[in-house]
This record gives structure tokens, C-alpha cells and sequence, in this order.
């Protein structure tokens, strides 16, 4: 056999095949890779040799060591547009709506990470516990995007003081950027950028500058926006969504 030089029709969704092989339980995606350059992977019965190959699931039959490989589950993964007043919990003892109470779906889900009650925006709810964990641990760095409207004085100068990072009681914290969208005679709408998510942060760091956040919606979770999506409402992720989001992980732990 040789290596194949054809590639998927752009009309059908891809993915990089190390991470349909990770996905499937194969391995982490640099063995993955090696098992590529070791000539142990085939596609459609041709030799998958470089590490950027692209492959179409549940279109192309992906073999290792001659064995077909399938994905380990066919997880779910939902989009959410959580509103003020909703808990980031599958339950409440206290009898609050939770996100799970807003969405409709057999499978048994949970939210990945957290937004408080009195924090909106999006949220992603899933069974899959390997983005989850890429998604949350501080290592990986997704960037989370917040729009945050604020009351206090001297507007100005405390965004440069977040720009430049302040220091909160668990160690230092600074934003990815930090951008003044509206100023009025007191406070104003900021939008704030973090590539970490400590509890209450945007919120902390505000109150360290003697600002007060009076409305905080998170519009951006690494290459995923609300935008479109009303308070409340939810959606499931495209294929090239769930992807794009284990791409933007990719080597912050070699795999």
C-alpha cells in the first residue's frame, strides 16, 4: 500500500484523523500520531502517514493494526443561553430552576463549568467528559469572552489598572484584554477577556478596581458565540462546533 494523496469532499465534515483516533479510545493524539508515521493506520485500505490528514466519520472505514475503529459513544452537545436567575447545577435542594430544567434531552448531561444565578450568557452542557475537562482545567487556556456593564468612578483609569492585571486573594489575575465598549457619567459596558476561570473572577477583579458589576453576560467561549440565541433558548453544536473546540485545545498536553 501506499500513502493516499486524496483528500474528503469539502461537502461532507472532516475532522484531523488523530482526533478521531483519540476520540475513539485509540490513543492520545501524539501516539496517535506515531501510530500514523509507523505506517499502523489505514484509510478506505491506504496508508494515513502525515499527522494532518483529514478523514470524513462515519464515511471513511478508519483501521488500525487491520482492526475498523469506531467512536467510543456518539455524545451530545448543547448550546445554552442561560438567563439571570437559573443555577449552574443538574439539581437544587432549594428548589431553583436549574440550566438541565431548560433544555429537553434523554441523555443525561451536565454543565461545563459554571456561570452564577446572577451571571447570563453561554454555556455548554454535554456527556462528554474529555471536553469538559479540556474546556474547565486552567492548563488548556480557553478564552472566555464577558460583557460586563459597571458603576464607579474614573472609568478610565481602572481599565488600565485591569489591563495591566490586579491581585486577588487565591494569587494575580489579568485579562486577555479588556476594551471599554460605553462610558457613561458613572460606570459603563466593558468587555473583558480571560483565558482562565476562577470562581467569580470577572467579578473579583472588578470589585478590586472599586467597580460594581450590575449585569455580566459571558458572549464567547473559545471559537463559540451566543450570538443569535435569546436568553433561555438552546441549540445543539454542529459536528464542525464540537471540533473546532477540541482543536482549540490541541497541545496544551501533547495530545
Amino acid at each position: 500500500m501506499t500513502e493516499s494523496s486524496e483528500r474528503p469532499d469539502n461537502s461532507v465534515e472532516t475532522e484531523r484523523l488523530q482526533r478521531y483516533l483519540a476520540r475513539s479510545g485509540v490513543a492520545a493524539r501524539r501516539q496517535a500520531e506515531e501510530l500514523m508515521r509507523e505506517g499502523r493506520v489505514t484509510v478506505n485500505g491506504e496508508l494515513a502517514l502525515e499527522p494532518g490528514y483529514m478523514i470524513r466519520p462515519g464515511v471513511d472505514r478508519i483501521q488500525v493494526d487491520g482492526s475498523t475503529v469506531q467512536p467510543r459513544k456518539d455524545h451530545h452537545y448543547l448550546l445554552l443561553n442561560k438567563p439571570v436567575g437559573v443555577v449552574t447545577t443538574v439539581s437544587d435542594p432549594r428548589g431553583r430552576k436549574t440550566v438541565l430544567d431548560l433544555v429537553r434531552s434523554r441523555r443525561r448531561l451536565y454543565p461545563v463549568g459554571r456561570l452564577d444565578a446572577d451571571s447570563a450568557g453561554l454555556l455548554i452542557l454535554t456527556d462528554d467528559g474529555d471536553l469538559a475537562q479540556r474546556l474547565t482545567h486552567p492548563r488548556y487556556g480557553i478564552q472566555k469572552t464577558y460583557v460586563v456593564e459597571v458603576r464607579g468612578e474614573l472609568i478610565g483609569q481602572k481599565i488600565d489598572t485591569l489591563r495591566k492585571g490586579v491581585r486577588l486573594d487565591d494569587g494575580f489575575a489579568k485579562p486577555t484584554s479588556v476594551k471599554l465598549i460605553k462610558q457613561e457619567r458613572v460606570g459603563g459596558v466593558i468587555e473583558m477577556t480571560l483565558g482562565e476561570g476562577r470562581n467569580r473572577e470577572v467579578r473579583r477583579m472588578c470589585a478590586a478596581v472599586k467597580l460594581k458589576v450590575t449585569s455580566l453576560v459571558r458572549t464567547r467561549l473559545g471559537p463559540l458565540s451566543v450570538q443569535g440565541l435569546r436568553p433561555g433558548a438552546w441549540r445543539p453544536l454542529a459536528g464542525s462546533e464540537v471540533n473546532a473546540l477540541f482543536e482549540a485545545t490541541q497541545g496544551a498536553d501533547g495530545s
